[in-house]
C-alpha cells in the first residue's frame, strides 16, 4: 500500500460549503439513488446515476430535484424510506439544526411541500435515523444525554436517559423494536423500544466515541472510531472490541460501514485547517485499502448498491469508488 493519497473518482460542483451529505439506503423505484446534501440555510436534493450502473454516464450524472430553504445551518439528515421517484414522486426527510430542533420536510416535487418542527432536546442533536421498515418514527442523540423517539407528528414517544452525549443511533434493519444508541463516554447500548431497557452493551475502552455505526448487511457487526482507532465488535463473541487499530494521525471523526460489502469501511479523520482525511479499509488486510483527503471535508455516506462512498467538501461533493 503505497502512501499516496487518492484524488476522488468523481466530484460534483455545489453551489455553497457542504457540512451534510447522506445517500438514501432505501431504494428510489428508478435505477438512479436519491442523495441530499445541505449546509447554511439550505437543502439540496437530488438524484445519482454512476457509469458502473449505466453504460451511457459518464462518471456520475447529478440532477436536482428540489432546492429546499433551511432554518439555519443543517448538521445532521435521515432519509425515509417513504421517499420514492416511481408513481407519485415523494421526498421525506428529517433534519437537525444547531436550534437544537428536527425538520421533517415533505414533497411531491411539485406544489405539496410541508416542515414540520419538533422540539424537546435542550442541546445540540447529534444524529438522527428514520425507522427502516415504514419510516413512521424518527430516533434522534444529542448532547443533552437523551435518545428521543418520535412519531412523525412531532411527538415524543420515548426518551431514553443515557450516561453521556450521543452521538451515534442505528435501527435494525427488520426488528423495528431494536436500536443501537452509541455514547461519547465509549458505551454502546442496544435497546428494545418495548421495555425501553438496554438488552446488550459494548464497550471500546477508551473515550470520546465520536461515531459508531452497525452493520445493517450483518447486524452481529458493529463498529466505530475512538480517538485515533477504529474499533469493530463481534457482538455474538464479547462486549470488549474483536478488532481496533489506530488508523488517522489525529482523531477520527467518523466510522461507516459500506452498504455493498459488509467487510468495507469508511472512517475520516476530525477536518483539519485545510484538509480531512478519508480511509477506506477492508477487514481482512491491516492497512487501509485506499486513502482519500477532502478540503474542509464533511460528512461521510455509501451507496447503496456499490461501493462508493461520498464526502461534502468546500463548493463540491467528492466521491470515490472502491474495488469490491
Amino acid at each position: 500500500m503505497e502512501d499516496s493519497t487518492r484524488s476522488p473518482s468523481y466530484t460534483v460542483a455545489c453551489e455553497d460549503y457542504v457540512h451534510v451529505v447522506e445517500f438514501s439506503p432505501f431504494s428510489s423505484g428508478t435505477p438512479a439513488s436519491l442523495l441530499a446534501y445541505g449546509g447554511n440555510q439550505y437543502v439540496v436534493v437530488g438524484t445519482c446515476l454512476f457509469q458502473e450502473e449505466d453504460v451511457e454516464v459518464e462518471g456520475v450524472e447529478f440532477n436536482v430535484l428540489r432546492v429546499f430553504h433551511h432554518e439555519g445551518r443543517v448538521s445532521a439528515l435521515a432519509w425515509s424510506p417513504e421517499s420514492r421517484l416511481d408513481r407519485t414522486p415523494n421526498i421525506r426527510f428529517c433534519t437537525a439544526a444547531a436550534d437544537r430542533r428536527l425538520r421533517l420536510l415533505t414533497s411531491d416535487l411539485q406544489d405539496r411541500h410541508e416542515v414540520k418542527v419538533m422540539e424537546g432536546h435542550t442541546s445540540y442533536i447529534n444524529h438522527l435515523v428514520f425507522e427502516p421498515t415504514e419510516g413512521k418514527q424518527i430516533a434522534s442523540v444529542s448532547d443533552d444525554h437523551t435518545c428521543r423517539v418520535w412519531d412523525l407528528d412531532g411527538n415524543e414517544n420515548t426518551i431514553l436517559r443515557l450516561r453521556s452525549p450521543g452521538v451515534s443511533v442505528c435501527w435494525h434493519p427488520e426488528e423495528i423494536y431494536k436500536l443501537m444508541v452509541a455514547e461519547k463516554k465509549g458505551t454502546i447500548r442496544f435497546y428494545d423500544l418495548l421495555t425501553q431497557q438496554a438488552i446488550l452493551s459494548l464497550d471500546c475502552g477508551q473515550s470520546p466515541l465520536m461515531s459508531a455505526d452497525w452493520c445493517l448487511t450483518n447486524t452481529i457487526k458493529v463498529g466505530a472510531v475512538a480517538g485515533s482507532d477504529w474499533i469493530i465488535w463481534d457482538i455474538t463473541r464479547s462486549s470488549y472490541p474483536q478488532e481496533k487499530r489506530p488508523s488517522h494521525r489525529d482523531k477520527a471523526r467518523l466510522f461507516k460501514w459500506s452498504r455493498a460489502n459488509e467487510n468495507l469501511f469508511a472512517t475520516t479523520g476530525c477536518p483539519g485547517k485545510i484538509s480531512s482525511q478519508l480511509l477506506i479499509h477492508h477487514l481482512g488486510h491491516p492497512q487501509p485499502v485506499m486513502i482519500g483527503s477532502a478540503t474542509v471535508g464533511s460528512g461521510l455516506s455509501w451507496h447503496r448498491t456499490l461501493p462508493v462512498c461520498v464526502i461534502g467538501s468546500d463548493r463540491k461533493l467528492c466521491f470515490w469508488m472502491t474495488e469490491m
